[in-house]
């Protein structure tokens, strides 16, 4: 799979293109979501609408979609699922910000930052029960279930992540489990729901889910390369906290597996130093001996493994733009 990396204005093009085929349905999403962002308290209103605005790409809202229409139509079913999951996504970036202790995100303050941490913590539970009502009102309790389910497993992840900051023995298996929970199973149950209210049979919607999670594994260790090599310009968010608050990612791991005894202690020593000083020479290190691009290649196996649950749907616009996509996921620089 080939990588031509993108700027953060290529990266807006680029997606604007991957999701046209949803274009109108994710303008909907987008107006649904500002409806139910409103709220006649002034405080509470301006919370929701700059929480509308440093949300995400809406990467997870078009991959229900798409996975939607690539399968069949897309219901009024869909469209609130997609509103849901995307308010779910929001919420769970508000409450990471505060964990992150980071200060941007999507070029813009984040809630902490603009605020305070209550404020934070409480406008994503706001966010999270909100998404939880919208998803109730769908005449079967399936969306429901589903996003129930996939919340609390990324909310698993987190806390497996927060309890393993500082381990400098985090396995490669390990720190692979802890990113399928916080950030694939999001995406994998993102594709699950348009593919079950699309009425796709169980091995279809099995194999889209798979699609979804292959897909997000390949989104985190991406992230997790630019925390370590990207520019805050470019990605919108704050960088180097995964350093900072000593959360062994694939590159730290790869380096620390196939140094010697001498390299290790050295590289534990930064590691557990957290200065921010060390950020530049860990990098050049990271580079030097390959770990840089041995997570990439993981990260792109993954993304190639993701295209390939796709191989039995017939051939479609949509479809294509979901391979599309596991490209863009590990060429994008923001």
């Amino acid at each position: 799979m080939s990588q031509v990396r993108h700027t953060d204005a290529d990266a807006r093009q680029a997606l604007s293109r991957l999701f046209a085929p949803i274009a109108s349905d994710l303008a909907l999403v987008d107006r649904r979501l500002q409806q139910e962002l409103r709220h006649s308290d002034p405080f509470i209103d301006e919370l929701a609408q700059h929480s509308f605005r440093i949300g995400g790409k809406r990467l997870r809202p078009a991959l229900l979609l798409l996975t939607a229409r690539a399968l069949g139509e897309i219901t009024p079913e869909h469209l609130t699922l997609a509103a849901v999951v995307e308010m779910v996504h929001t919420a769970t970036l508000v409450h990471d910000d505060v964990l992150d202790e980071a200060d941007v995100r999507r070029h813009l303050d984040t809630v902490n930052a603009r605020w305070d941490n209550n404020t934070s913590v409480l406008l994503g539970d706001y966010l999270f029960s909100h998404a939880f009502y919208m998803a109730s009102t769908l005449e079967t309790t399936f969306g429901c279930r589903a996003i129930g389910e996939s919340t609390n497993t990324v909310c698993e992840g987190e806390l497996r992540q927060t309890n393993s900051s500082g381990n400098f023995w985090l396995t490669r298996d390990e720190y692979l489990g802890i990113i399928d929970a916080k950030t694939a199973e999001l995406t994998a149950c993102c594709c699950r729901l348009g593919a079950h209210y699309a009425g796709a049979d169980a091995a279809t919607v099995d194999r889209l889910a798979g699609y979804g999670r292959k897909l997000g594994l390949a989104f985190q260790i991406v992230d997790d390369l630019l925390d370590l090599e990207g520019e805050e310009q470019s990605t919108g968010k704050s960088l180097g906290t995964d350093l900072a608050h000593r959360k062994m990612t694939l590159p730290l791991i790869l380096l620390r597996d196939q140094a010697g005894q001498p390299d290790v202690q050295r590289l534990q020593a930064l590691f557990e130093e957290s200065d921010a000083t060390h950020s530049g020479m860990l990098l050049d290190w990271l580079d030097e001996s390959g770990a840089l691009d041995g997570a990439r290649r993981t990260a792109v196996r993954f993304a190639e493994e993701a295209a390939a649950e796709l191989s039995t749907l017939r051939d479609s616009e949509a479809k294509r733009m979901l391979v599309e996509i596991a490209r863009f996921v590990i060429a994008r620089d923001a």
